[in-house]
């Protein structure tokens, strides 16, 4: 089991970096897959990243491609989402999720889940 906390959301303008976080105080934190979702008001959940617990698979959605980058720093039990060139379509609830299985995971059925952070870019 592991208890997922997003951080770093908050208003940014068009054009501006964030850094979202997704920490675990469980050291098996290391052994899970995670994704990156968000959700826009009246718009249903979607995956924007996913890196596998290897580190080994990626996943990026078409809309944040050669944007975001997803990545882990173990030592820290911590998975981060670097979102650069943020653009108003950017806005959403930002979630983590961890599952076991990658595929699981990317699928959007993981089973763990933070509380999300919000993301606001301004245009």
């Amino acid at each position: 089991q592991v208890h997922l906390e997003e951080s770093g959301g908050g208003l940014v303008q068009a054009g501006g970096s964030q850094r979202l976080s997704c920490a675990a105080p469980e050291r098996t934190f290391s052994s899970y897959s995670v994704g990156w979702f968000r959700q826009a008001p009246g718009s249903g959940r979607e995956l924007i990243a996913a890196l596998s617990w290897t580190g080994t698979s990626t996943y990026y959605a078409d809309s944040v491609k050669g944007r975001f980058t997803i990545s882990r720093d173990n030592a820290q039990n911590t998975v981060y989402l670097q979102m650069n060139n943020l653009k108003p379509e950017d806005t959403a609830v930002y979630y983590c999720a961890a599952d076991r299985s990658y595929p699981t995971a990317v699928a959007g059925n993981a089973r763990y889940w933070g509380s999300g952070t919000q993301v606001t870019v301004s245009s």
